[in-house]
C-alpha cells in the first residue's frame, strides 16, 4: 500500500517532567481507516496535532507523500492534514455558519469563485445549507459537529483526523457520522480517528493503533488486536460487545464459526446460518 503520511522516531513534550510523545514511528496509507486507541493522557491527541502541524515535535521527522516536512513546507501539511476537533467549540470562531465554514479556504488565497464553490459543496455534503445564515455557537451538539466536519471538507485535505467524534453525539448523530466517515472514505480520503468507543473502533477501521503512556504498543487489525489480553489489560481497554457475544455463544456451541463478525448484522447471519 502507497503511504501517504509517515513518522520517524517522533518525541513531544510540554514540559521537562512531562513526555507525552515518546519515539513515535507509524506509517499511514492512502485510503486506510486508522483507529487511534487507548486511555486517556495516552499521547492520542498531542499525537494528532503534531501531525497537522499544529505542534512542533521536539526530536523526529514526519513525511507528506514521501517529502519530509519542515519550516519551508509546513503550509502543504496543514493543508492536507485537516484535522477535526473532539470539542466543535474549540474549533468555530465566526459569526454565521457560512463565513465559519469559508474561513480555511479563504486563507487558502484562494479565488473567491472557489472558495464560494467549495463553501456550497461543504455545507451541502454535510447537509447543513439550511442553517448557512445562524450563528454556530447557538446550534445543537450535532450540528456543531456537522460545521466542524464541513470547516475542514472545504479545505479538500487528502488526510481527515477526527479526535473523539463520536463523543456527547447521540445515536441518530453517531449514525450521520459513521456514514460521512463511509462516504468520505470512498472518495480516497484518508481517515484517522482518536476513539473511546472500541464497538466502533472495532466495527469501523480496517487498522487500529494503540497508544499506551505516549508509545505505541500494537498495531494490527482490529480483530487480531481485541483478541489480545495482554494488550486490552495494558493499554486499559474493553473487548468490543459484539466479541464477548461472539465468544459466548461459541462456547455454548450455540455457533461454530472461525469468521469473526465486526457488527450486529454479521452476527445475525452467523446465528441464522445455524
Amino acid at each position: 500500500m502507497e503511504t501517504v503520511l509517515s513518522v520517524k522516531n517522533l518525541s513531544y513534550s510540554y514540559n521537562e517532567d512531562k513526555k507525552a510523545l515518546k519515539g513515535i514511528s507509524l506509517d499511514i496509507h492512502r485510503g486506510e481507516r486508522l483507529a487511534v486507541i487507548g486511555s486517556n493522557g495516552a499521547g492520542k491527541s498531542t499525537f494528532f496535532l503534531n501531525l497537522n502541524g499544529v505542534l512542533t515535535p521536539d526530536k523526529g521527522e514526519i513525511f507528506f507523500e514521501g517529502k519530509p516536512i519542515d519550516k519551508k513546507n509546513i503550509i502543504e501539511l496543514r493543508k492536507n492534514v485537516g484535522i477535526v476537533f473532539q470539542n466543535a467549540d474549540n474549533q468555530i470562531i465566526a459569526s454565521t455558519v457560512l463565513a465559519e465554514v469559508s474561513f480555511g479556504p479563504m486563507n487558502m488565497k484562494l479565488p473567491r469563485d472557489e472558495v464560494i464553490a467549495r463553501c456550497e459543496e461543504a455545507m451541502e455534503y454535510m447537509n447543513i445549507t439550511h442553517i448557512k445564515d445562524r450563528p454556530p455557537h447557538y446550534l445543537s451538539g450535532g450540528e456543531k459537529k456537522c460545521v466542524s466536519i464541513a470547516d475542514i471538507i472545504a479545505m479538500k485535505p487528502k488526510v481527515i483526523i477526527f479526535d473523539e467524534p463520536t463523543e456527547g453525539l447521540d445515536p441518530i448523530n453517531k449514525k450521520m457520522l459513521e456514514d460521512v466517515l463511509d462516504r468520505l472514505n470512498k472518495e480516497s480520503k484518508t481517515i484517522l480517528i482518536s476513539t473511546h468507543d472500541v464497538d466502533f473502533a472495532y466495527r469501523w477501521a480496517d487498522r487500529a493503533v494503540v497508544f499506551s503512556d505516549g508509545e505505541i504498543i500494537a498495531d494490527d487489525t482490529p480483530i487480531n488486536l481485541f483478541r489480545n489480553d495482554d494488550i486490552i489489560k495494558r493499554a486499559r481497554l474493553r473487548r468490543p460487545v459484539i466479541l464477548e457475544i461472539y465468544d459466548a455463544l461459541c462456547e455454548k456451541k450455540l455457533i461454530s464459526s472461525a469468521e469473526y463478525p465486526r457488527s450486529v448484522s454479521e452476527l445475525k447471519k452467523l446465528i441464522e446460518a445455524v
